[in-house]
């Protein structure tokens, strides 16, 4: 039998098992307490990025919308679409989590320069005689608020 400290490197699907066990039987001397803490502090991490991750694609589109609003209808179709789907994700993991509503201005804070220079980078791609933003029309701050990117009725378009 492989002591559980070490099945966590041969089989970690098997560890998960043992683990899951031995807290069910509350056998707490048996627990690989090292690997099972740093396993739940990383699903805490996970949960963060992926929503950083979710913020960065739908400011960067909602940034296209704004600075982009003379692009063909396709294309801003195509990011009307991604704006609902990822901000469909943002919203189902606070419903999920709701503990991560307290992370969500520093996520858009980090995601924002990110989005941004994806913007960008996208935009320099037009082609067809789409025009090509220049940079310094993307803000250098979000011009966005949480309850603007948050609004499933609100598009990024400049008023």
């Amino acid at each position: 039998m492989v002591p559980v400290q070490e099945l966590y490197e041969a089989d970690f699907q098997r560890w998960v098992q043992e683990t899951i066990s031995a807290l069910e039987r509350q056998d707490f001397a048996h627990l690989d307490l090292q690997h099972l803490l740093e396993e739940l502090a990383e699903l805490g991490r996970s949960e963060r990025k992926a929503l950083t991750s979710n913020l960065l694609i739908l400011l960067a589109h909602l940034l296209k919308l704004r600075v982009q609003g003379d692009a063909p209808e396709t294309m801003q179709g195509s990011w009307l679409t991604s704006v609902a789907e990822q901000r469909q994700r943002v919203l189902f993991d606070l419903q999920e989590t709701p503990s991560l509503r307290s992370y969500l201005e520093a996520a858009m804070e980090k995601a924002y320069p990110q989005a941004r220079r994806l913007a960008i980078r996208e935009g320099k791609l037009a082609r067809l005689g789409v025009r090509v933003p220049e940079e310094g029309e993307y803000p250098l701050e979000c011009p966005f608020d949480l309850g603007q990117i948050l609004d499933e009725d609100f598009f990024g378009h400049s008023v």
